[in-house]
């Protein structure tokens, strides 16, 4: 009998650690982290010095993420958080997400020109495509060939690389991009995110912007 009541007495504690377990887990992951600082938002969705690489509708919560194709932490987001948050967020209609380039040095200038060249509509695309093959162009001693070998499946041929290349307007446009960030969000690294006013510095997790998000999206 007494052993009988130990087991019950024993499952029940079992129980009720899980749950306090999950419960913790939950709160953990449902915690929205601090921003870096404020901004004003309606300042900075202005139009910039080239069409926005946006997705989403309209009317969503503006999700701004500044990111650089030579960033690790910003590829990682691409391939493993990123498909998600647009399925969940993106392609229901709660977000607008808009992706901004920020060049960190001149191998990016040249990857997010060819992005752009290969056109404004399909220079997201090139840009993921980009981040997939990072490891393949971005850190290599001279990348210029691999850069191009990246783009191939793009349709951007040789002759049309060394155009865009040489295209100091759209040069100085992306230089804009970058500039203005700077003015306007002080970025000091990639990616860096901008919601509801609220600068976020660092890779976000898909439970993090979910924390961020969810109190504000149309239910």
């Amino acid at each position: 009998m007494a052993f009988a009541s130990l087991r019950r007495l024993a499952g029940v504690a079992l129980v009720c650690a899980s749950a306090l377990a999950a419960s913790v887990a939950l709160a953990v992951t449902t915690i929205a982290p601090q921003p870096e600082s404020t901004v004003d938002m309606a300042k900075v969705l202005q139009p910039g010095t080239l069409p926005e690489l946006a997705m989403g509708n309209a009317s969503g919560v503006p999700v701004i993420e500044y990111g650089s194709l030579t960033c690790p932490h910003c590829a990682v987001f691409s391939k493993e958080t990123f498909p998600q948050f647009k399925a969940d967020y993106v392609d229901t209609g709660k977000v607008r997400y808009i992706f901004r380039e920020f060049s960190r040095n001149d191998l990016d200038y040249a990857a997010f020109m060819l992005a752009r060249c290969v056109g404004d509509d399909k220079a997201f695309a090139a840009d993921e495509l980009l981040f997939a093959q990072q490891d393949k162009w971005a850190f290599i001693g001279n990348p210029t060939e691999p850069l191009i070998r990246a783009m191939r499946p793009t349709g951007l041929t040789r002759d049309k690389v060394n155009e865009c290349l040489k295209n100091q307007k759209l040069y100085d446009a992306i230089r804009g991009i970058t500039s203005r960030a700077n003015d306007e969000i002080h970025v000091t690294g990639t990616p860096t995110f901008v919601i509801d006013g609220k600068v976020y510095g660092g890779e976000l997790t898909l439970d993090q912007l979910k924390a961020i998000l969810d109190p504000l999206v149309k239910k």
